[in-house]
């Protein structure tokens, strides 16, 4: 098989702490810019205040308000109160380590366990420029959190595929193609129909029969990708991060007169406000309990999804970028800090004929990696 060819990474977005290289220190990114630690990336992570870095040679640094390095790594994840580190271990296992992110690699690690990767081989389609498999566990039967526990258990009879964290809730993706979601449910993110928690991973019901290939977790919002290239949104809505027309963008500086709150018969949340262009009241989305089905301009397919703290981004089977939700800081690309709630394509990439192969969004800010047209 010929080897996937090699591109760049590109980062934008928050940059307050310097944790992209290359980009500047206490300014906004508003456009993609090429990372400067070079085309040697093979996976990105991305907190708040810093990023981890993980090399092809198995290097790890980390940039913006920690700093260090690491050697002999195979995938790192980054969060604020916990850096975790699988680590080459003896033989064909590995070493997981979980790091306080200050100690910048130094010391003693707060916990470290060695890892038998019996789900080894079921690498990410594409390469090595795809996200690594943190905060899933090589051997697919548990999982890292940031807060402790640190170290959780899977139920054994879930063959897990995917597994991403959001900021109160998890989203779990089986062998055959099924969205499980537990935690925190007061945003709707967990799909279910209700805002209610869920203490154990429970099936999406209403995505019963639909194959998923991707879930992302957003702070409070969630997002799946079926195999025919479909995208399934729901949660919170509160800077159109679902897609959805919100009040917070509508107003736009505007008088509201009158408003109402209630359901829809999907169980949406939907606030109505007076000022509609035929004189009925404009309807927003603030809470989308259920999976909303979500068309892409052009009708075009999606292949991967990532969500930040409240924007989301998806890449489409053509290599195009999709960006929308809360853009304070840039970290929807469009060259501006608009919030959109509509999907909207990054026009960098078309522009430099790039094609966009793996998507990976920090809280306030994206990171994308993409390689010249035609060399795909």
């Amino acid at each position: 098989m010929a080897e996937e060819p090699r591109g760049a990474w590109f980062g934008f977005g928050f940059c307050g702490f310097g944790q992209a290289p290359g980009s500047g220190r206490g300014r906004q990114v508003r456009s993609p810019e090429p990372l400067h630690v070079g085309v040697d990336i093979r996976r990105v992570s991305a907190s708040w205040s810093y990023t981890a870095f993980v090399t092809r040679g198995g290097r790890l640094e980390l940039s913006g308000s920690t700093s260090g390095a690491a050697g002999s790594c195979r995938d790192a994840w980054a969060s604020e109160g916990l850096l975790v580190v699988l680590r080459a271990g003896p033989g064909s296992g590995a070493l997981l380590q979980a790091w306080a992110p200050g100690s910048a690699l130094r010391g003693e690690p707060l916990w470290a366990q060695d890892v038998v990767p019996e789900a080894e081989g079921e690498g990410d389609p594409g390469g090595e420029a795809q996200a690594g498999r943190l905060p899933l566990l090589p051997s697919a039967r548990a999982y890292v959190s940031p807060r402790p526990p640190f170290y959780r258990p899977l139920a054994p009879e879930l063959r897990v595929r995917q597994l991403e964290l959001g900021a109160e809730h998890a989203l779990l993706l089986d062998a055959v193609g099924q969205v499980f979601s537990w935690g925190g449910g007061r945003h709707g993110q967990l799909g279910h129909g209700t805002l209610e928690a869920e203490l154990e991973p429970r099936p999406l019901e209403a995505l019963q029969g639909l194959a998923m290939a991707e879930v992302a977790a957003g702070g409070w919002h969630s997002v799946c990708v079926s195999e025919t290239g479909d995208i399934y949104i729901w949660g919170w809505n509160e800077s159109g991060q679902l897609a959805l027309p919100t009040r917070s963008l509508a107003e736009d500086g505007e008088t509201v007169a009158r408003e109402a709150t209630g359901l829809n018969a999907d169980g949406s949340q939907v606030k109505r406000m007076a000022g509609a262009e035929d004189g009925a009241p404009a309807p927003f989305i603030a809470v989308q309990p259920f999976p909303a089905l979500l068309d892409l301009p052009l009708g075009s397919d999606a292949i991967k999804a990532s969500c930040g703290s409240r924007h989301t981004a998806v890449v489409t089977r053509t290599g195009d970028l999709y960006t929308w939700g809360w853009g304070k800081y840039g970290q929807l690309g469009h060259e501006d800090t608009s919030s959109w709630d509509r999907p909207r394509r990054v026009d960098y990439f078309v522009d430099k004929q790039l094609q966009v192969k793996a998507i990976t969004c920090g809280p306030w800010n994206t990171y994308v990696y993409a390689v010249e047209k035609g060399k795909s």
